[in-house]
């Protein structure tokens, strides 16, 4: 990589990084704005990703208000919580077989389901992919770049969960750090880190 390229990754690192500000009253009303556009086109459940203090509230409310009282809000718990096996009933969804996926994809004959450890998984896998989203250690903080090594040129990387939260360990943030302080050092692999919803990293194999 050369040293241009290299400056140019660590500036959007940097800019990514800097503090920001979130006008609260503006993305309520966004938020609650694409809540009832959803619910108009036929949404029976809403989901909002934004993970902003009272945000639930504010677009039950905007549901209410546009006669959409039948329209669910999906809350999104984290699965860490206690609250998250009352949230999966609700849902009729178990995510250790993949059942809303199967749900939505399981007539496709492109989509073989796997479930299985990741890490484990990475071992065995042939390839080449199109596309990954990790979602867990392996693949991002673990065995990168035996994941990279299984993506075909053109196809996209991404991983979620980089903006710092209360619930991580101690130990976590220097884990995050690393992760995106390696991206521009990787090579063949274009990486955009994005502050929007939980932390996004879209890249591309070139």
């Amino acid at each position: 990589m050369g040293r241009d390229q290299r400056a140019r990754g660590e500036a959007r690192l940097a800019r990514w990084r800097a503090p920001c500000t979130i006008d609260l009253d503006a993305a309520y009303a966004l938020m609650a704005a694409m809540a009832v556009q959803h619910a108009d086109a036929g949404a029976d459940v809403v989901s909002t990703t934004a993970m902003l203090d009272g945000l639930i509230r504010v677009v039950r409310a905007a549901l209410d208000e546009a006669g959409h009282r039948d329209v669910g809000v999906n809350p999104n718990l984290a699965i860490h919580t206690g609250l998250y096996g009352p949230f999966k009933a609700l849902m009729v969804t178990d995510p250790r077989s993949g059942h809303r996926a199967r749900h939505h994809l399981g007539a496709d004959p492109r989509v073989e389901f796997v479930t299985a450890d990741a890490d484990a998984w990475l071992t065995v896998a042939a390839g080449p992919y199109d596309f990954a989203y990790v979602d867990c250690r392996p693949g991002k903080y673990l065995r990168l770049d035996d994941l990279l090594a299984l993506l075909s040129p053109g196809a996209l990387y991404v991983v979620d969960d980089m903006l710092p939260r209360v619930t991580w360990s101690d130990d976590h943030q220097p884990r995050v750090d690393g992760f995106l302080e390696r991206l521009p050092e990787v090579a063949n692999f274009r990486a955009t880190p994005m502050r929007w919803a939980s932390g996004l990293v879209v890249a591309a194999r070139l």
